[in-house]
């Protein structure tokens, strides 16, 4: 944790002097107000708090995320707008759903309009219509996967969105979505700055494959890797119930085997999990291919986790494709481990049956499990509470135990991974007792 220096500051758009109308309502008795004063340590450990007061410097830290006293809004002449962008992912209903209760019946917000198919929903040659959305139009959307305002992937023009916001008299945006969608919020939140308007952006960051930075737990994450061990025991049995049975699932993970190693410590019958940050050879004497046939020949069968950006230099001469929000779209390891595992075997005169598994789209689209959707609520709740107290430019977070309020900047300046040399890995190691799948052994 020692190597995260920013500016934990969060942007305001003016004084609040507005009395919180949750001082009037039913839950005022037992309402905890949060102060500007209530931090969070970024750093926990010890040795770090001290280097710092040593050195005459505050520990840097996050501001408490919750309901303020005062506000900068006026709730009666408020109007809100939120949007969804990127793929989908379990949970996004819940938050949408969280989001419209806590402004309809915390602040007694009537205006709240829901923008269909991510930032297409701004721009007029779409013609997307844009859904009131009101306490009864949420109501039972909680066991519906996917978003009930849909999404769409790549990037719009900036000025146009801002247009769309000055001409809607949007007071606060809800923006939910990833890493390319936090970039497109900070990059509107500017764009209104400039022009001088007062229009709160407000992220709440949504991305399965639990990578965006200083988020220590993204929503769906915990769903994913739930659906994900149905897979790996689905993998199992087809593996054990033939001989050289061979269990191969491919799991979410772009850039970070989050998925692929948590579900492999869920449901350990797993053999080997290929991730993204930690390289492996497939040929010569401690390849991938040389332990896979070493596990078959001790055990008869094998069970195989590979996350979806695992490998992707064995496709190195093959051209380069991008999709609409401009990311390299990844070659599919899956099916390219499964090509790979049968001719080795078959080169070599032994047969094998293999059973491939790619559960991706349908773990995307399933609706939250009762952890994920009970912490998008209070995502939700709390992402209202920020803007409604004028804050901008912020995403909505879990830190060290607490919801807190983080920058925007600096959840895009880099991505979160597995660390090759921490606990998660190491933990996936002694469960699978793969070892180093590197002819070198180093890593």
């Amino acid at each position: 944790m020692n190597d995260i220096v920013f500016d934990t500051s969060i942007t305001s758009l003016g004084r609040v002097g507005i009395n919180s109308p949750l001082s009037n309502n039913d839950r005022a008795e037992n309402q905890n107000y949060i102060t500007e004063q209530d931090r969070v340590l970024v750093h926990i450990r010890v040795e770090e708090v001290a280097a710092n007061l040593e050195k005459n410097i505050s520990p840097p830290s996050f501001e408490v995320a919750g309901p303020r006293r005062k506000i900068y809004f006026d709730p009666s002449k408020l109007r809100c707008a939120l949007v969804t962008c990127g793929g989908l992912c379990p949970g996004l209903n819940d938050i949408i759903r969280s989001i419209v209760l806590e402004l309809s019946y915390g602040y007694g917000i009537r205006n709240i309009y829901g923008m269909r198919y991510g930032l297409q929903g701004f721009i007029p040659k779409y013609g997307h219509e844009v859904i009131d959305l009101t306490p009864a139009a949420v109501t039972n959307i909680l066991d519906r996967g996917g978003s009930i305002l849909g999404s769409s992937r790549g990037p719009q023009d900036m000025e146009e969105i801002v247009d769309c916001l000055e001409r809607m008299n949007i007071g606060i945006l809800f923006m939910i979505g990833g890493d390319g969608t936090m970039k497109a919020a900070v990059k509107i939140a500017d764009a209104v700055l400039e022009r001088g308007l007062k229009i709160s952006v407000v992220g709440i960051p949504k991305t399965i494959d639990n990578d965006i930075n200083l988020i220590s737990r993204s929503f769906g994450f915990d769903t994913a890797v739930d659906v994900s061990t149905q897979a790996i025991i689905g993998a199992h049995n087809e593996a054990a119930g033939y001989p050289n049975g061979i269990g191969l699932i491919k799991l979410m993970g772009r850039h970070s085997g989050f998925i692929a190693s948590t579900a492999s410590l869920a449901q350990q019958d797993v053999n080997f999990v290929l991730i993204p940050e930690v390289d492996f050879d497939l040929e010569g004497p401690h390849g991938f291919l040389a332990a896979l046939e070493k596990r078959l020949t001790s055990r008869g069968h094998a069970v195989i986790v590979a996350a979806e950006g695992a490998g992707q230099r064995f496709f190195q001469n093959s051209p380069e494709e991008r999709d609409e929000s401009g990311n390299i779209r990844l070659k599919d390891i899956g099916v390219f481990l499964k090509s790979t595992i049968a001719n080795h075997f078959k080169s070599r005169g032994i047969e094998t049956n293999i059973k491939y598994i790619d559960p991706s789209y349908m773990i995307r689209s399933l609706p939250a499990n009762a952890n994920d959707s009970v912490y998008c609520g209070f995502l939700g709740r709390n992402a209202v509470h920020a803007g409604m107290a004028g804050k901008t430019k912020v995403v909505i977070g879990r830190w060290n135990n607490h919801f807190v309020h983080i920058p925007m900047e600096a959840t895009t300046t880099k991505r979160k991974q597995v660390s090759p040399n921490g606990e998660l890995w190491s933990a996936v190691l002694s469960a699978t007792g793969q070892g180093s799948l590197k002819n070198n052994q180093q890593g």
